[in-house]
Protein backbone atom coordinates (compact mmCIF):
# COMPACT_ATOMS: atom_id res chain seq x y z
CA UNK A 1 0.00 0.00 0.00
CA UNK A 2 1.41 3.39 -0.71
CA UNK A 3 2.26 5.90 1.41
CA UNK A 4 0.27 8.67 0.19
CA UNK A 5 -3.17 5.75 0.29
CA UNK A 6 -2.34 5.42 4.28
CA UNK A 7 -2.05 9.16 4.93
CA UNK A 8 -5.40 9.35 2.85
CA UNK A 9 -7.05 6.86 5.66
CA UNK A 10 -5.57 8.05 8.40
CA UNK A 11 -6.37 11.70 8.23
CA UNK A 12 -10.29 11.39 9.60
CA UNK A 13 -9.04 9.66 12.51
CA UNK A 14 -6.49 12.02 13.01
CA UNK A 15 -8.91 14.88 12.62
CA UNK A 16 -11.39 13.05 15.23
CA UNK A 17 -8.99 12.62 17.85
CA UNK A 18 -7.87 16.33 17.34
CA UNK A 19 -11.78 17.27 18.38
CA UNK A 20 -12.24 15.03 21.48
CA UNK A 21 -11.81 16.91 25.11
CA UNK A 22 -7.83 16.92 26.45
CA UNK A 23 -9.56 15.70 29.56
CA UNK A 24 -10.61 12.13 27.55
CA UNK A 25 -6.84 11.81 26.01
CA UNK A 26 -4.83 11.95 29.49
CA UNK A 27 -4.73 9.38 31.97
CA UNK A 28 -7.36 10.55 34.56
CA UNK A 29 -9.95 10.88 32.28
CA UNK A 30 -12.36 9.02 34.39
CA UNK A 31 -11.27 10.97 37.52
CA UNK A 32 -13.58 13.44 36.66
CA UNK A 33 -16.98 11.82 38.27
CA UNK A 34 -19.24 14.50 39.78
CA UNK A 35 -18.46 14.86 44.14
CA UNK A 36 -21.23 12.95 45.94
CA UNK A 37 -20.64 14.76 49.19
CA UNK A 38 -22.72 12.64 50.82
CA UNK A 39 -22.67 10.16 54.16
CA UNK A 40 -23.57 7.10 54.41
CA UNK A 41 -26.16 6.29 56.48
CA UNK A 42 -25.87 7.14 60.36
CA UNK A 43 -26.50 4.15 62.29
CA UNK A 44 -24.45 1.38 64.44
CA UNK A 45 -25.49 -1.67 65.58
CA UNK A 46 -24.38 -4.02 68.42
CA UNK A 47 -25.83 -6.65 70.93
CA UNK A 48 -25.79 -6.23 74.46
CA UNK A 49 -26.26 -9.41 75.95
CA UNK A 50 -30.07 -10.17 74.39
CA UNK A 51 -30.93 -6.99 73.35
CA UNK A 52 -30.28 -5.23 69.67
CA UNK A 53 -29.00 -1.42 70.61
CA UNK A 54 -28.82 0.60 67.14
CA UNK A 55 -26.78 4.22 67.54
CA UNK A 56 -28.75 6.95 65.01
CA UNK A 57 -26.95 10.38 64.21
CA UNK A 58 -29.59 12.94 63.75
CA UNK A 59 -26.79 15.28 62.76
CA UNK A 60 -23.39 16.84 63.64
CA UNK A 61 -23.58 21.00 64.47
CA UNK A 62 -19.80 23.04 65.32
CA UNK A 63 -19.67 23.39 69.40
CA UNK A 64 -18.45 26.68 70.18
CA UNK A 65 -15.39 26.27 72.82
CA UNK A 66 -16.90 30.28 74.36
CA UNK A 67 -19.82 28.33 75.82
CA UNK A 68 -17.55 26.38 78.28
CA UNK A 69 -17.58 26.99 81.56
CA UNK A 70 -15.00 26.47 85.06
CA UNK A 71 -14.58 27.01 88.46
CA UNK A 72 -12.20 30.74 89.22
CA UNK A 73 -9.84 29.10 91.42
CA UNK A 74 -8.15 32.90 91.96
CA UNK A 75 -11.68 33.72 93.84
CA UNK A 76 -12.02 34.49 97.56
CA UNK A 77 -15.43 33.50 97.85
CA UNK A 78 -16.21 30.39 99.13
CA UNK A 79 -17.69 28.40 96.43
CA UNK A 80 -15.92 29.42 93.34
CA UNK A 81 -17.71 31.26 90.42
CA UNK A 82 -18.01 29.85 87.37
CA UNK A 83 -16.08 31.81 84.29
CA UNK A 84 -16.11 30.99 80.58
CA UNK A 85 -12.88 28.71 80.01
CA UNK A 86 -11.39 30.57 77.13
CA UNK A 87 -11.55 33.58 79.47
CA UNK A 88 -9.33 31.81 82.54
CA UNK A 89 -7.13 29.42 80.69
CA UNK A 90 -7.07 29.69 76.70
CA UNK A 91 -3.72 27.70 76.64
CA UNK A 92 -5.25 24.37 78.30
CA UNK A 93 -8.11 24.77 75.99
CA UNK A 94 -5.43 24.77 72.76
CA UNK A 95 -3.34 22.36 73.93
CA UNK A 96 -6.22 20.09 75.04
CA UNK A 97 -7.79 20.16 71.34
CA UNK A 98 -4.54 20.29 69.98
CA UNK A 99 -3.58 16.96 71.45
CA UNK A 100 -6.11 15.14 69.26
CA UNK A 101 -5.67 17.82 66.10
CA UNK A 102 -8.83 19.76 66.94
CA UNK A 103 -9.33 23.25 67.19
CA UNK A 104 -12.67 25.33 68.00
CA UNK A 105 -15.45 24.83 66.82
CA UNK A 106 -15.64 21.16 67.39
CA UNK A 107 -17.86 19.19 65.10
CA UNK A 108 -20.44 17.87 68.06
CA UNK A 109 -22.79 14.30 67.33
CA UNK A 110 -26.38 14.70 67.55
CA UNK A 111 -26.81 10.88 68.96
CA UNK A 112 -29.82 9.07 69.53
CA UNK A 113 -29.97 5.31 70.80
CA UNK A 114 -32.91 2.14 70.11
CA UNK A 115 -33.43 -0.27 72.13
CA UNK A 116 -34.71 -3.62 70.78
CA UNK A 117 -35.78 -5.93 73.80
CA UNK A 118 -37.01 -8.54 71.51
CA UNK A 119 -40.49 -7.66 73.27
CA UNK A 120 -40.52 -3.22 72.88
CA UNK A 121 -38.77 -1.13 70.87
CA UNK A 122 -37.60 1.82 72.78
CA UNK A 123 -35.90 4.64 71.26
CA UNK A 124 -34.05 7.15 73.98
CA UNK A 125 -33.64 10.33 72.49
CA UNK A 126 -34.93 11.92 69.60
CA UNK A 127 -32.58 14.27 68.56
CA UNK A 128 -32.80 18.08 67.19
CA UNK A 129 -35.35 17.60 64.44
CA UNK A 130 -35.31 20.65 62.39
CA UNK A 131 -34.64 23.05 65.96
CA UNK A 132 -31.10 23.08 64.67
CA UNK A 133 -32.15 23.55 61.03
CA UNK A 134 -28.96 21.91 58.75
CA UNK A 135 -27.39 20.46 61.49
CA UNK A 136 -30.19 17.94 62.44
CA UNK A 137 -33.07 15.96 61.27
CA UNK A 138 -31.52 13.27 59.80
CA UNK A 139 -32.76 10.37 62.63
CA UNK A 140 -35.44 9.25 60.68
CA UNK A 141 -33.70 8.68 57.44
CA UNK A 142 -31.39 6.75 59.39
CA UNK A 143 -34.17 5.02 61.46
CA UNK A 144 -35.20 3.78 58.09
CA UNK A 145 -31.85 2.85 56.97
CA UNK A 146 -31.30 0.71 59.98
CA UNK A 147 -34.42 -1.21 58.90
CA UNK A 148 -36.99 0.04 61.58
CA UNK A 149 -40.26 2.66 60.94
CA UNK A 150 -41.58 4.94 62.96
CA UNK A 151 -44.73 3.80 63.85
CA UNK A 152 -43.27 0.66 65.25
CA UNK A 153 -41.48 2.55 67.97
CA UNK A 154 -43.60 1.39 71.75
CA UNK A 155 -41.43 4.44 74.31
CA UNK A 156 -39.37 7.26 73.91
CA UNK A 157 -37.19 7.81 76.69
CA UNK A 158 -35.98 11.22 77.13
CA UNK A 159 -32.76 12.16 79.07
CA UNK A 160 -33.63 15.51 79.19
CA UNK A 161 -36.22 18.07 77.20
CA UNK A 162 -33.37 20.21 75.63
CA UNK A 163 -33.98 20.96 71.69
CA UNK A 164 -31.81 18.52 70.95
CA UNK A 165 -33.28 15.63 72.78
CA UNK A 166 -36.89 16.29 72.09
CA UNK A 167 -37.07 17.99 68.65
CA UNK A 168 -37.48 14.96 66.83
CA UNK A 169 -40.14 14.09 68.00
CA UNK A 170 -41.96 16.05 65.66
CA UNK A 171 -41.90 15.98 61.93
CA UNK A 172 -43.99 17.75 59.32
CA UNK A 173 -45.90 18.86 62.16
CA UNK A 174 -47.06 15.67 63.33
CA UNK A 175 -45.94 12.90 65.49
CA UNK A 176 -42.64 11.63 64.36
CA UNK A 177 -43.64 8.16 66.37
CA UNK A 178 -47.54 7.73 66.31
CA UNK A 179 -47.72 4.93 68.49
CA UNK A 180 -45.09 6.04 71.35
CA UNK A 181 -45.53 6.86 75.03
CA UNK A 182 -42.98 9.23 76.08
CA UNK A 183 -41.30 8.71 79.74
CA UNK A 184 -39.58 11.71 80.84
CA UNK A 185 -38.57 13.11 84.57
CA UNK A 186 -41.52 14.75 86.70
CA UNK A 187 -38.62 17.49 87.49
CA UNK A 188 -37.96 18.07 83.75
CA UNK A 189 -41.55 18.28 83.02
CA UNK A 190 -42.31 20.71 84.81
CA UNK A 191 -39.67 22.89 84.66
CA UNK A 192 -39.70 22.98 80.57
CA UNK A 193 -43.44 22.82 79.89
CA UNK A 194 -43.99 25.90 82.46
CA UNK A 195 -44.37 29.36 80.32
CA UNK A 196 -43.87 31.25 84.02
CA UNK A 197 -40.57 28.77 84.38
CA UNK A 198 -39.74 30.26 81.21
CA UNK A 199 -39.86 34.04 81.43
CA UNK A 200 -37.80 33.69 84.73
CA UNK A 201 -34.67 31.56 82.92
CA UNK A 202 -31.06 33.07 81.25
CA UNK A 203 -31.83 34.31 78.10
CA UNK A 204 -29.57 31.19 76.92
CA UNK A 205 -32.63 28.58 77.98
CA UNK A 206 -35.13 30.73 76.69
CA UNK A 207 -35.78 29.12 73.68
CA UNK A 208 -35.14 25.17 75.15
CA UNK A 209 -38.85 25.98 76.33
CA UNK A 210 -40.63 26.57 72.55
CA UNK A 211 -38.60 23.63 71.49
CA UNK A 212 -39.78 20.84 74.53
CA UNK A 213 -43.49 22.72 74.04
CA UNK A 214 -43.93 22.24 70.41
CA UNK A 215 -42.22 19.44 69.83
CA UNK A 216 -44.27 17.31 72.83
CA UNK A 217 -47.97 19.16 72.43
CA UNK A 218 -48.74 16.81 70.31
CA UNK A 219 -48.37 13.81 72.38
CA UNK A 220 -49.61 15.73 75.37
CA UNK A 221 -52.95 16.57 73.70
CA UNK A 222 -53.51 12.57 73.24
CA UNK A 223 -52.31 11.71 77.02
CA UNK A 224 -49.27 9.97 75.93
CA UNK A 225 -46.30 11.59 77.84
CA UNK A 226 -45.97 10.04 81.18
CA UNK A 227 -43.68 11.40 84.05
CA UNK A 228 -42.31 9.41 86.16
CA UNK A 229 -39.99 10.27 89.57
CA UNK A 230 -36.77 9.18 90.77
CA UNK A 231 -35.08 5.78 89.93
CA UNK A 232 -37.82 3.33 88.37
CA UNK A 233 -37.80 0.05 85.96
CA UNK A 234 -39.35 1.73 82.81
CA UNK A 235 -39.49 -1.60 81.24
CA UNK A 236 -37.78 -5.05 82.00
CA UNK A 237 -34.27 -4.21 81.56
CA UNK A 238 -34.38 -0.51 81.82
CA UNK A 239 -33.80 1.75 84.67
CA UNK A 240 -34.02 5.76 85.36
CA UNK A 241 -30.90 6.96 87.09
CA UNK A 242 -31.28 10.72 88.25
CA UNK A 243 -28.57 12.46 87.32
CA UNK A 244 -29.61 16.44 87.68
CA UNK A 245 -27.40 19.24 87.02
CA UNK A 246 -27.73 20.17 83.23
CA UNK A 247 -31.38 20.08 83.48
CA UNK A 248 -33.40 19.86 86.53
CA UNK A 249 -34.75 15.91 85.81
CA UNK A 250 -31.46 15.17 83.24
CA UNK A 251 -31.44 11.36 83.65
CA UNK A 252 -29.14 8.41 82.66
CA UNK A 253 -30.79 4.59 81.67
CA UNK A 254 -29.12 1.90 82.98
CA UNK A 255 -30.09 -0.81 79.64
CA UNK A 256 -29.22 -4.34 80.80
CA UNK A 257 -29.27 -7.59 79.51
CA UNK A 258 -27.64 -10.29 81.06
CA UNK A 259 -24.29 -9.79 82.69
CA UNK A 260 -23.85 -6.58 80.21
CA UNK A 261 -24.87 -2.77 81.03
CA UNK A 262 -25.28 -0.30 78.99
CA UNK A 263 -25.59 3.72 80.67
CA UNK A 264 -27.35 5.95 77.87
CA UNK A 265 -25.38 9.48 79.62
CA UNK A 266 -27.55 11.93 77.94
CA UNK A 267 -25.53 15.50 78.24
CA UNK A 268 -22.47 14.42 80.14
CA UNK A 269 -20.15 15.10 77.60
CA UNK A 270 -20.32 17.89 74.91
CA UNK A 271 -16.57 18.11 74.57
CA UNK A 272 -15.17 15.15 74.79
CA UNK A 273 -11.09 16.17 74.64
CA UNK A 274 -11.99 18.75 77.29
CA UNK A 275 -14.03 16.99 79.75
CA UNK A 276 -12.65 13.96 79.61
CA UNK A 277 -9.31 14.36 81.21
CA UNK A 278 -10.49 17.72 83.10
CA UNK A 279 -13.66 17.25 84.58
CA UNK A 280 -14.75 20.28 86.21
CA UNK A 281 -15.27 21.84 82.71
CA UNK A 282 -19.00 22.13 82.00
CA UNK A 283 -21.19 24.28 79.69
CA UNK A 284 -23.04 27.33 79.76
CA UNK A 285 -26.06 25.10 78.87
CA UNK A 286 -26.02 23.86 82.33
CA UNK A 287 -29.02 24.44 85.13
CA UNK A 288 -26.30 23.82 87.78
CA UNK A 289 -22.94 24.06 86.63
CA UNK A 290 -21.80 22.27 90.26
CA UNK A 291 -23.86 19.96 90.38
CA UNK A 292 -23.21 18.65 86.60
CA UNK A 293 -19.38 18.59 87.36
CA UNK A 294 -20.17 16.58 90.29
CA UNK A 295 -22.64 14.15 87.77
CA UNK A 296 -19.59 13.98 85.39
CA UNK A 297 -17.00 13.18 88.03
CA UNK A 298 -19.02 10.28 89.43
CA UNK A 299 -20.21 9.05 86.16
CA UNK A 300 -16.55 8.87 85.08
CA UNK A 301 -14.72 6.92 87.97
CA UNK A 302 -17.64 4.46 88.29
CA UNK A 303 -17.63 3.72 83.99
CA UNK A 304 -13.90 3.44 84.42
CA UNK A 305 -14.54 1.41 87.36
CA UNK A 306 -17.10 -1.46 86.14
CA UNK A 307 -16.18 -1.13 82.78
CA UNK A 308 -19.87 -0.83 81.41
CA UNK A 309 -20.75 0.20 78.03
CA UNK A 310 -21.67 4.04 77.63
CA UNK A 311 -23.99 5.25 74.73
CA UNK A 312 -23.22 8.69 74.62
CA UNK A 313 -25.21 11.41 72.99
CA UNK A 314 -22.45 14.16 72.13
CA UNK A 315 -18.89 12.03 71.67
CA UNK A 316 -18.13 11.07 67.81
CA UNK A 317 -20.82 8.67 66.00
CA UNK A 318 -21.93 6.27 67.03
CA UNK A 319 -21.09 7.79 70.89
CA UNK A 320 -20.64 3.56 71.72
CA UNK A 321 -17.66 3.07 74.03
CA UNK A 322 -15.84 2.91 77.29
CA UNK A 323 -14.42 4.94 79.72
CA UNK A 324 -10.56 4.45 81.06
CA UNK A 325 -8.54 5.95 83.40
CA UNK A 326 -4.80 6.64 82.96
CA UNK A 327 -2.39 8.06 85.28
CA UNK A 328 -5.36 9.70 86.96
CA UNK A 329 -6.89 11.40 83.47
CA UNK A 330 -9.98 9.63 82.11
CA UNK A 331 -10.16 8.37 78.37
CA UNK A 332 -12.57 8.05 75.95
CA UNK A 333 -12.66 3.90 74.67
CA UNK A 334 -14.75 4.21 71.15
CA UNK A 335 -16.14 0.65 70.67
CA UNK A 336 -14.14 -1.69 68.08
CA UNK A 337 -16.14 -2.10 64.93
CA UNK A 338 -17.96 -4.85 64.32
CA UNK A 339 -19.68 -5.91 61.08
CA UNK A 340 -20.81 -9.64 62.79
CA UNK A 341 -23.77 -9.72 65.55
CA UNK A 342 -23.86 -12.63 67.47
CA UNK A 343 -27.32 -14.14 67.70
CA UNK A 344 -29.57 -14.37 70.93
CA UNK A 345 -28.94 -16.69 73.53
CA UNK A 346 -31.72 -18.63 74.59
Amino acid sequence: MSLRLISKRLLPIVALVATLPLSVMTSDAFAAAPQVRKQAPGFYRMMLGNFEITALLDGTHPFPSNVLTKPDASSDLPEHPRKELLELDPEELETLLGEVDLSSPVEGAINAFLVNTGRKLILIDSGAGILYGVYGGHLLGNLAASGYSPDQIDEVYLTHLHADHVGGMLHDGKMSFPNATVRVRQEDYDYWLDRSKQAAAPALLKTMFDGAISSLQPYLDLGRVKPYEGSVELSPGIRSIPAPGHTPGHSFYEVTSGTSTMVMWGDIVHMAPVQFPDPSVTVAYDSDGDSAEKQREGIFAEAAAKGYWIGAAHVSFPGIGHVGSYGGTFRWIPANYTTVLPAPTE
